[in-house]
């Protein structure tokens, strides 16, 4: 029963990624870019028995309502903490991650 479901969710996932990739424009901006106006998707993978995330891609979405990819500030987030490691990096960057939607569109498959 939560089988059906779980592949539900991840055909929803693969159909959301594959939107954002579709509609993406070829532009590329830092998170520090005053233009961005939210992240859409931050999709982190892991493996099981390795201690960090990988940052797959991150999506935003600009002021003007185009998305683009943003550049990945992060290299590897640790599995444990990754929500500071965020925080501390939005901090070095002077970012405010939360105001940019981040810890929402945090898509995590390990």
């Amino acid at each position: 029963m939560t089988y059906s479901n779980q592949l539900s969710d991840q055909q929803a996932d693969i159909n959301f990624a594959r939107d954002l990739r579709d509609a993406c424009e070829d532009i590329s901006v830092a998170w520090t870019d005053p233009r961005l106006a939210k992240v859409l998707r931050l999709r982190l993978l892991g493996d099981s028995g390795f201690p960090f995330l990988d940052v797959s891609y991150i999506t935003g979405e600009l002021n003007d309502g185009r998305v683009v990819n943003v550049i990945n500030p992060f290299g590897q987030l640790p599995k444990r903490g990754y929500k500071k490691a965020i925080i501390a990096q939005a901090k070095r960057d002077k970012v405010f991650a939360k105001g940019l939607g981040i810890f929402d569109a945090i898509s995590l498959e390990i």
